[in-house]
């Protein structure tokens, strides 16, 4: 019996060591490169993360410092997807962490902010915290009450390819332009007249990173 208890004592220790690493919603998140990430606790403890190897969204807010974008990073490491996002408003901002996507509802209507007209306000939605936090589709113009709004292309292509239990959420409020830079370029995203502001702004930020050679 003391065994026993010395096991589920270590397990509860290993879920807890696994919730902090991907969903301390007050933790700060620092993209190191494309694949790995300083997750930092409002406590001061830090961790590297590398989701080298593993399909995963990077989230980077809708806030000033930060790109307005969500990125859709496949597991041979090619960010195959750029949708531009809005995130939550003042008082209801999303949290930062990294955290891991547990339910996919392809049609939904929100039980917090339904709609009156009737119509589904959270289709396609990808849920990454239990507090009700999801990447759905809804009007990327207009700050959210938490989720992420995507238009409605990038949210059907990212909910066809995300998987439930494995795909990760990365969710910081730093610029992720300077890694995903050249990979949209390949994708034949274009500097035009007609781009946002803010993603030209986040462009413009920080000089973008040289892949290395032979990636």
């Amino acid at each position: 019996m003391p065994n026993l208890r010395k096991l589920l004592a270590m397990g509860i220790i290993m879920m807890l060591s696994t919730q902090f690493i991907y969903a301390d919603t007050k933790s700060r998140v620092l993209p190191l490169s494309k694949t790995k990430f300083a997750v930092m606790s409002d406590n001061g403890q830090e961790k590297v993360v590398d989701l080298e190897g593993q399909d995963y969204i990077v989230v980077s807010v809708r806030e000033k410092g930060a790109d307005g974008l969500a990125y859709a990073i496949d597991k041979d490491g090619t960010i195959w997807w750029a949708a531009i996002i809005s995130s939550g408003a003042k008082g209801h901002e999303t949290p930062s962490g990294i955290f891991t996507i547990f339910r996919k509802e392809r049609f939904y209507m929100s039980k917090a902010h339904p709609e009156s007209s009737g119509i589904n306000n959270m289709d396609f939605s990808l849920w990454f915290t239990q507090r009700g936090h999801a990447i759905h589709m809804g009007n990327n113009d207009a700050m959210s009450h938490g989720c992420i709004h995507v238009g409605k292309k990038g949210a059907n292509s990212m909910f066809n390819w995300a998987t439930k239990d494995r795909t990760k959420v990365v969710v910081t409020r730093e610029h992720y332009m300077p890694f995903a830079y050249y990979d949209l370029l390949k994708s034949g995203y274009k500097n035009h007249s007609k781009l946002p502001e803010h993603i030209k702004a986040a462009i413009r930020a920080f000089p973008p990173v040289k892949p290395k050679t032979g990636q």
